[in-house]
This record gives structure tokens, sequence and C-alpha cells, in this order.
């Protein structure tokens, strides 16, 4: 069956639905469905008694599937401070909210799952509009902030107060932000946390601003210390994510993927104290994956605490694609 997989994933550009297709018709209001999960008991499947991977312990993950024909394109993903309330984003204008059910310490469903249509400022679903392709996604201190592709834009939503019936007011960004290449926008978003030197502070990424072996962009917004920075790209990985750990030092979700070979991820750790204007950030990989573990299009990633313990989450981009899947999967910092 992997190697089924591997070869069919070439196909995955061919096989995904047209986003703005799916955009002609879209239900009012919240939609409960009901989300289907498969355990995943082994990152790696050949390693069975494996559960360490680089500085990460694997907990556990799940193979999702929804109800309604909506479910999937997941690319922006948020837990709550004690990981009991799940959101995510379609990449086709939709929120995905749920509870996290949990059993014996392992992540095990996911249960009150509804999906929502982002409403723009006029309260008119985003999937009508010009700004469909919502890729990032970061809640922080009450607001929600999604990253539009192609469009090049932030929205701001006031979460605290009206959830997933907020309206979404455009954000004031760079100017070098609009200039991103098309389909390469900003996939990683992330609000500095209190102790930071840029606390309060946005932090944008683009998936990839330049050539292949170049850097790519990154954007300070708003804050005491608003700027550009770079991103080393190394081998060929694309950032699709960014979350904040609780000391500061920031984490990065990276993904690489070329037709007929597969897929690969990577988290790479970087010392929160380098993210300045200016800077050229880098840093030391906490995990490097391909299809001999369970991934896929890994493109949502979050951070909270239990117990102590430092928990990251990630998940996975099906592209409305039958060829791939949609993966929740959970990590321990070692």
């Amino acid at each position: 069956m992997r190697l089924t997989r591997r070869g069919l994933l070439g196909g995955l550009g061919a096989a995904a639905i047209n986003a703005p297709a799916l955009a002609q018709s879209v239900e009012p209001g919240r939609i409960p469905i009901t989300v289907s999960a498969r355990p995943i008991e082994h990152f790696e499947p050949r390693s069975p008694g494996k559960s360490r991977f680089g500085e990460l312990v694997f907990r556990g993950g799940l193979a999702l599937t929804g109800s309604h024909p909506r479910f999937g394109g997941l690319s922006g993903l948020w837990r709550s401070r004690d990981g009991a309330d799940l959101v995510a984003i379609t990449d086709n204008g939709f929120w995905l909210t749920a509870k996290v059910v949990t059993r014996n310490g392992r992540v095990a469903g996911l249960d009150s799952a509804e999906l929502s249509p982002i409403l723009g400022a006029s309260g008119r679903p985003l999937s009508r509009s010009r700004y469909y392709d919502t890729e990032s996604l970061s809640i922080a201190d009450g607001i929600a902030y999604i990253g539009v592709e192609r469009t090049h834009d932030i929205l701001r939503f006031d979460w605290a107060k009206e959830g997933v019936e907020a309206r979404a007011r455009i954000m004031p960004v760079p100017r070098e932000v609009k200039r991103l290449p098309n389909n390469r926008g900003l996939e990683a978003l992330g609000v500095a946390p209190a102790g930071h030197p840029l606390a309060g502070a946005l932090i944008a990424i683009a998936e990839r601003s330049g050539k292949e072996d170049q850097p790519t962009a990154g954007f300070i917004i708003g804050g005491r210390q608003p700027g550009l920075f770079q991103v080393r790209r190394h081998d060929g990985f694309d950032i699709t994510d960014l979350a904040f750990l609780p000391g500061g030092d920031l984490l990065l979700l990276e993904r690489w993927y070329k037709p007929l070979s597969g897929v690969g991820m990577r988290i790479r750790r970087v010392a929160g104290a380098s993210v300045r204007p200016g800077a050229m950030l880098d840093g030391p990989y906490l995990i490097d994956a391909d299809l001999g573990q369970e991934i896929d299009n890994m493109e949502g990633l979050s951070v909270h605490q239990a117990q102590g313990r430092t928990i990251l989450t990630l998940i996975s981009d099906d592209n409305f694609s039958f060829l791939q899947r949609t993966l929740l999967l959970e990590f321990e910092l070692a």
C-alpha cells in the first residue's frame, strides 16, 4: 500500500479539487459533522518499537475522515492552552472547530466538530470572494489571524468575542508581502509570546519567496521592532507553518514534495532571540521524516503544554484528493 501511495503521489496536483469550484455553493452557518478517526499507533511502521525520532517522541496520531464533502484541505492549526479545543482552517475558506478526545494520554478522536464559512467584512463567505485561499492561522490573545495566499493578505478576526461568526478585517502589511510570488504566500503565522523581545508582534513567513536555493522572506508586523528578515532554506524544503515554544524559541514546519518521489517533513528550531529585523534565521532540525514514516502533506503546527510537557500537534492538507490523507499527529519535545 505504501509503494502504491508513493507512485500515486505523482498525480496529486491533477487529482486535487479546485478551490474556486468548491466555492460556488456555500452552506450558511455552522455545519455539524462527524469525524471518523483511525488510530496511528506507530510513526514508523517498519520499527513498531521505536518512539523517539530526533528530538521528538511520538505520542500517537489519527487518520481523519469527515462526513461532509468540505472536510479536508486543512492548512492551519491551533489548539487551546490545555489542548482540549482545536481550530483549523481549510484552504477554501472554512473554519473547522472541534473538541479533542484523549484516551490514556493519547489523542483518540475529534468530537463536536463543525464546519463554518469564514466571513468577510460584509458577512459574505470568503469562499465567494477573492480571499478564498486561506492557508495559515494563528490565534493569540483572543484574536485570530489568517494568511491568504494569492492576494497576499492577512485577515484579523475578533475570535474571543465572536468566534466563527467574526468578520474579517484586512490588516496593513509591508509592501514586500504584496510582491510575493503567486501561490507562494504567507504559509506561516504566529504571535511572539510574552517575554520575547518582539512580544505581541505578528510573525509571518512566506512558503518560498525566491528560487529553489534562495532564502525565503519573513515579516515582523506590529510591535516595537517591525521589519523584514529571511529564513535560510535547505534541500528544497518550503516553510508551511510556525509556532513558538513557551521559552520563546521558534519552530518551523517544513515540507518537501517532488512528483514520483513523495513527500518529506522537517521541524527546525530557531533561537527566539535571533528573530529580529535584518536577521538570517537558521537552526537545528528536531525531526526529519519521509514516506518511511506516517506523514503526508504536513501544513499545520501548534504547540501547547500538558502536565509540564511541551506537545507539538501537526495536521496535513489532503488537497481534497483521494490520493492523500488528513493526518493529525502528536509529538512531545524530548
